[in-house]
C-alpha cells in the first residue's frame, strides 16, 4: 500500500529498515507484549493504514502507539524524535528519521520501516484475536486491489494533478483513474466489503486511497473531474461507512492531513478543491449516521 501525497516532492528513495517480527526466540524479535512500539504520524498515509490496522486487531493493550506531529520538524525532513532510533540502528543513515517506525523497547533500536512488513507482523504475530485481515484465501485479491489503489487511483490521481488540464497526458490519467473507480463501483454492487462479506486489509488500502483522493489529490483537480469522480455514489458510501467504524474514523485528523499537504505541495491549486465529496467530519462522528 503506498498512497502518497498528489503534491509530494519528487524524493531519492531511502532503503528501509527491514527486521521481522518472529514466531519463536530464534528470530532475535519474537512477540512479546509490551515490548515493540509504533511511531505514526496521522497525516501520512502510511500510517493511517497502520494505525487503522492496529485499531481493528486490537492492540492498544499490546503494542503502544507513539503520535508525531502532522509535518516532521527536522531540517532533512524527518522527525527529530525518531533520530536516537534511527542512529541506533543505522549510523550515518542515508536518508531522514521518516515515519512510520516499528522500534524494540529492549534494543532501543527499530525493527522496521517497511510498511508492508509491518502490516503482515501486525496482522500474523500480534492479531490472533482480531479478524483475519489477511485470510490465505484471498492473498492475490488484496494484492490486486492493492496494485488498483497504488498504480491506477494513487499514482493516476497524481499525474492527472501534475499535467495541465485538458493536455492528452492529463486525459489519458484521469481516464486511468475513472477506469479504476468504475471498477470498484461493478465490485461493490451486493457486498458489504471489496472482497465479500469480510472486512479485509483490502478494505483497509482502499479506504485510505480513497481519503487520500478526496482530502489531496482533488485539489489539483478541475471542478469536471471531481464531479466525475463524486459519481461513484455506491464507493463513497462504503468511503463513509468505514468510516463511521471507530477504527478507521478515529485516526482521521483532518487538520493533519491538509498541514501536512499544503507543507510539501509544489502544485496549482484547482477548482476540484472546493468541491468535496465526502464529509468525513460527519461520516466519523459517533452516533450520527450518514446517507
Amino acid at each position: 500500500m503506498s498512497p502518497l501525497s498528489a503534491s509530494t516532492a519528487s524524493q531519492t528513495a531511502v532503503p528501509s529498515l527491514r527486521g521481522r517480527i518472529g514466531c519463536d526466540v530464534r528470530s532475535g524479535h519474537y512477540v512479546v507484549p509490551h515490548r515493540y512500539r509504533l511511531h505514526l504520524s496521522p497525516a501520512c498515509p502510511h500510517c493511517l493504514g497502520i494505525a487503522v490496522t492496529h485499531s481493528l486487531l486490537g492492540l492498544g493493550d499490546t503494542l503502544p502507539v507513539t503520535l508525531l506531529p502532522a509535518v516532521p520538524d527536522a531540517p532533512d525532513g524527518g522527525y527529530s524524535a525518531l533520530h536516537a532510533l534511527y542512529e541506533a540502528s543505522s549510523h550515518q543513515h542515508p536518508g531522514p528519521a521518516a515515519a512510520p517506525v516499528l522500534s524494540d523497547g529492549w534494543t532501543g533500536r527499530i525493527v522496521s520501516t517497511h510498511t508492508p512488513d509491518i502490516l503482515r507482523d501486525l496482522a500474523e504475530r500480534f492479531g490472533e484475536h482480531g479478524p483475519v485481515l489477511f485470510p490465505r484465501h484471498a492473498g492475490e485479491d488484496i494484492e490486486a486491489i492493492g496494485r488498483l489503489c497504488e498504480q491506477h487511483i494513487d499514482e493516476a490521481a497524481q499525474r492527472a494533478g501534475r499535467l495541465g488540464i485538458g493536455s492528452a497526458d492529463h486525459e489519458t490519467a484521469l481516464a486511468t483513474l475513472l477506469r479504476a473507480l468504475d471498477s470498484l463501483e461493478r465490485r461493490l454492487a451486493g457486498r458489504e466489503y471489496v472482497l465479500g462479506g469480510e472486512l479485509t486489509f483490502a478494505d483497509v488500502q482502499l479506504w485510505v486511497t480513497l481519503v487520500q483522493l478526496d482530502t489531496v489529490h482533488r485539489w489539483h483537480l478541475d471542478a469536471a473531474a471531481v464531479h466525475r469522480i463524486a459519481e461513484h455514489r455506491r464507493l463513497w458510501s462504503y468511503a463513509r461507512r468505514l468510516a463511521a467504524l471507530p477504527a478507521f474514523g478515529s485516526h482521521l485528523d483532518l487538520d493533519a492531513i491538509a498541514r501536512r499537504h499544503h507543507a510539501r505541495c509544489q502544485g496549482q491549486e484547482a477548482a476540484g478543491a472546493a468541491v468535496q465529496i465526502v464529509d468525513w467530519t460527519a461520516a466519523h462522528t459517533p452516533g450520527r449516521v450518514t446517507p
